[in-house]
């Protein structure tokens, strides 16, 4: 009997299917046009064609980290490939799961220059968690498995699967199985050994001052819950880093004391300065270095709870490391704490605590959150961000681009829900506001563009990914974004002032976002005066469908965000 064949293009899209993929986006290109002519023939998979490769790239990282499940982009060769780096470096180190496909030029001519050659795999390694690329056609289900997992690992990431044109259009011996749907998803990690966890109830029992420390992959959905149910039981201050927003409840808000981040002068840093034991769960320190959070060193206790060893250094040294299911180990530790019938210090009630818990609200009442007074002036951030929380669902997802605009939001914007709030902070990565709102707009479930999604971005972050409004518009997104636009890369300008007495490289203007949004088929609003934010942010957030918002934007108390850091004590 003679052996069929399955083209190998079919085991890239059946290893698709078997992962549960929904979305495809990129740009096409001859080296991997076979996928993008394959897909038309399974409409179960929607390809999504992106203006850039970046942006389908942070489009397919927002939706592995909303659904915890990577999310798929697609290049070609060249240049096709080489522009999704910065949307995998972001994704890896942000631990949004993802896989890049990417074509490239025949066997034969790898290594020879050729058109569109690249050295694609030095390229993506850096970048990703795992880059592979096919030799064999046998090979391409194992890799396309592969990619799924390791992207799916903790910490989660990018993977990278480069696939010559020949081998794409070759055939596969039908012996060779594609692999099941279970075998997507990489195991599950268990509960840490029980001496350990004896002993880090031991340290949190035994603490005079101890805070809770939440990091980026404190923000899942199962740790939250367990993390909530730790607290209901034995409260504790809490702080959390940007990426960590949404981790805490409004139910549990009185013991949470802000997001700790970039310039060390933030209440939830001056509440560090007061702790003997500090429990990280989920924090990664490309977060927020450990030198400019614990610059004294040993000046307290450090319990490491997550799926990943520390790394560790001088200024992170954890006494102890719970390394595991951070859900079952955090309510390993919930359990054994009321079991032995412990007595947790309650460090919040202390007045020094409670004076740092009302400085970390004091913004509310303060005249730049006021409504504002008739006189022309353009928008306070502080005012636009009371403005904005009073008026979306307390689930709306709301995305932050990078610059001035998320030092302000991550500051001061409340989330109680998690992943409703997004930031680029590991690689403050300036474009992914739209993009990403893309993504969160078309994983909604049960049905995509449901409901409204907000995303924020400066002037020149907006311009890094502007061209995919036409994407949402296609796509039937239901997008407000708003653009804060003082004509400047500000949050560069402040540092120089500070560092230098003076700013260079830093003007813009020259766009008319009202008129560019409209260009792209979207509505376009514009705010000059404070006075206006009010109506005009209450219909663009009516309006069903892509809006854009050019909000005129006062950055004159840009220069304090950086000011009154924290001196440390201890030497």
């Amino acid at each position: 009997m003679a052996t069929t064949e399955t083209e190998t293009v079919q085991i890239v899209i059946d290893s698709l299917l078997a992962a549960g993929v929904k979305y495809v986006f990129g740009v096409p290109g001859a080296k991997i046009d076979s996928v993008f002519n394959a897909l038309l023939d399974h409409p179960e998979i929607k390809l999504v064609v992106c203006r850039h490769e970046q942006n389908a790239a942070f489009i397919a990282a927002a939706i592995g980290r909303l659904t915890d499940r990577p999310g798929v982009c697609i290049a070609t060769s060249g240049p096709g490939t080489s522009n999704l780096c910065t949307g995998l470096v972001t994704a890896t180190d942000e631990g949004a799961p993802m896989v890049a496909i990417v074509g490239s030029v025949k066997r034969a001519q790898a290594a020879k220059r050729t058109h569109q050659s690249l050295r694609a795999l030095e390229l993506l390694t850096p970048v990703t968690k795992k880059a592979m690329s096919a030799v064999m056609p046998d090979q391409v289900a194992e890799i396309m498995v592969d990619a799924f997992r390791v992207a799916n690992a903790h910490p989660r990431g990018a993977t990278a699967v480069s696939l010559p044109i020949d081998i794409m259009t070759a055939g596969v011996k039908s012996s060779i199985p594609t692999f099941p749907a279970s075998a997507f998803m990489p195991p599950e990690y268990g509960p840490s050994p029980a001496a350990s966890l004896e002993k880090a109830a031991a340290m949190i029992a035994n603490a005079r001052f101890p805070v809770l420390f939440l990091g980026a992959r404190a923000a899942d959905t199962p740790v939250v819950e367990a993390v909530h149910t730790f607290l209901r039981r034995h409260p504790i201050p809490v702080v959390e880093t940007f990426q960590a927003a949404g981790a805490i409840s409004e139910e549990l808000v009185h013991l949470f004391f802000g997001r700790i981040g970039l310039f060390r002068n933030q209440p939830g840093d001056k509440l560090l300065q007061l702790a003997d034991l500090v429990v990280t769960i989920g924090y990664d320190q490309a977060e927020y270095d450990a030198n400019m959070w614990n610059p004294g060193a040993n000046r307290f206790d450090i319990l490491h709870v997550d799926s990943a060893p520390a790394d560790l250094g001088h200024f992170y040294n954890p006494k102890l490391e719970l390394v595991g299911s951070l859900t079952q180990n955090i309510s390993a530790l919930t359990s054994s704490l009321s079991s032995n019938n412990n007595s947790i210090a309650r460090p919040q009630e202390t007045p020094a605590a409670q004076a740092i818990f009302d400085e970390f609200h004091a913004w509310q009442t303060s005249a730049d959150a006021a409504a504002p007074t008739t006189g022309g002036g353009p928008v306070h951030p502080l005012y636009f961000i009371r403005l904005l929380q009073s008026m979306i669902a307390p689930a709306m997802t709301v995305i932050s681009d990078v610059g001035s605009v998320y030092i302000w939001l991550s500051r001061y914007f409340y989330s109680y829900a998690p992943k409703t709030f997004l930031v680029s902070n590991a690689q403050q990565t300036l474009g992914v506001a739209l993009p990403w709102a893309i993504g969160a707009s078309l994983c909604q479930t049960p049905e995509p563009c449901a409901r409204k999604v907000v995303s924020v971005s400066g002037d020149g972050g907006f311009l890094f990914s502007g061209q995919e409004l036409v994407t949402a518009v296609q796509q039937g997104c239901d997008i407000t974004h708003f653009v804060w636009n003082d004509g400047k890369y500000n949050m560069v300008e402040f540092q120089e002032v500070d560092k230098y007495g003076r700013s260079a490289g830093v003007e813009l203007g020259g766009v008319d976002f009202k008129q560019y949004a409209e260009a792209f088929g979207a509505k376009g609003m514009t705010v000059t005066r404070a006075e206006e934010m009010e109506g005009v942010m209450r219909e663009a957030l009516a309006f069903r469908g892509v809006c854009v918002v050019d909000v005129r934007i006062d950055y004159s108390g840009n220069y304090g965000l950086m000011k009154g850091v924290i001196a440390d004590s201890v030497s």
